[in-house]
């Protein structure tokens, strides 16, 4: 008796032990009530802390650095020149990046979607759009960058703070607008067509169409103008040079004009290499989005794109002797005295 009764409570034990295992394997949704409910997954707490703060303290970087510039070229009246806008543009669009950051985490580390199918869209369409404009913004670059070495005595006429501005704005119109047609067009906003959804997932719905024609129109076809545009410049920097040096011992008009052609070349040479950087983000990404099917590797080469958003003001800091002054008048909090949007950022005292 004895021994059937330690048989019994073994087997009692045993029992217990495997519907606690079952219990623990059952099948978890984001929203039990709903029967098209997406399967809760299950994830590492490790892993999201480590997700986490390192998207945390990327968004943070981004949006102080980039803060820093919107404020130093809308502040100082020295910085309002037509090139300055296009990059004031371009950290306004890191600074956006940035601050979306955080939501994007959520989206591709959680596999349940809180927030709504509504937002869900609008959060895809700003993302799109945003990422985008980071291209866009550098054809402008390389336009303005383009026409000052290669044309410098049209520049002034050609490229003026009205047009400038005019032409940002039609960037953006025009960038939306294609978003907006292009997803439109390929049904991403029929709710019917969604039919392999379960409800809880915010995915971008892209067909190899979709990827294709967004491929060739948002990167291919801008990458391969900011391409020729900055070949053509480092061609005629070259030619420049060579001329300048031949006839260095002229006289001083020559050296005037020598001077502010190593100012426009160091411009384009630093542009060029917030270009070169840009690329080296978004190459990976789009290699293995159409190689690869793992979704963990496509995710973590989404947030080195998003990463470049902060590295363009590193760009600034590294080239540009005016930024490192304007954020110690910011961060010194001088830039609330009196006239100090008129100082000379440019002189050395």
């Amino acid at each position: 008796k004895e021994q059937k009764g330690e048989q019994n409570k073994l087997l009692t034990g045993g029992d217990s032990l495997m519907a606690y295992e079952t219990e623990d394997q059952e099948t978890q949704y984001c929203f039990p009530d709903i029967n098209s409910s997406c399967v809760k997954g299950k994830n590492s707490s490790h892993g999201y802390i480590v997700i986490y703060l390192f998207v945390s303290l990327l968004s943070a970087w981004t949006v102080f650095l980039n803060l820093l510039v919107i404020i130093s070229i809308s502040h100082f009246k020295k910085l309002h020149t037509p090139t300055n806008m296009i990059i004031l543009s371009l950290a306004v669009n890191d600074l956006l990046i940035g601050l979306f950051m955080p939501v994007e985490a959520i989206r591709l580390t959680e596999t349940c979607w809180y927030f709504g199918d509504t937002f869900c869209g609008l959060h895809l369409l700003f993302v799109s759009l945003l990422l985008a404009a980071s291209l866009s913004n550098l054809v402008l670059i390389a336009v303005d960058r383009y026409v000052a070495v290669c044309h410098p005595l049209l520049y002034p006429q050609k490229i003026t703070m009205t047009k400038t501005l005019m032409s940002i704005c039609l960037n953006w119109v025009c960038l939306s607008a294609y978003i907006i047609a292009l997803l439109t067009n390929y049904g991403y906003f029929d709710t019917s067509l969604k039919t392999d959804v379960c409800y809880g997932e915010c995915l971008f719905m892209s067909s190899f169409s979709l990827v294709m024609t967004d491929l060739f129109m948002s990167f291919i076809f801008p990458c391969f103008l900011i391409i020729t545009l900055y070949l053509r410049i480092f061609y005629v920097v070259h030619q420049q040079v060579k001329v300048i040096n031949s006839l260095m011992k002229v006289g001083k008009c020559v050296m005037e004009g020598s001077v502010k052609r190593k100012s426009e070349s160091k411009a384009a040479l630093t542009l060029g290499i917030i270009v070169s950087v840009y690329l080296l983000c978004w190459i990976p990404y789009f290699i293995c989005s159409l190689t690869v099917n793992s979704s963990a590797t496509i995710n973590s080469l989404l947030f080195a794109v998003y990463a470049n958003s902060g590295l363009n003001p590193l760009v600034y800091a590294l080239f540009y002797p005016w930024f490192k002054k304007t954020a110690k008048l910011i961060l010194t909090l001088k830039i609330f005295h009196s006239a100090s949007s008129l100082i000379n950022i440019f002189t050395e005292h």
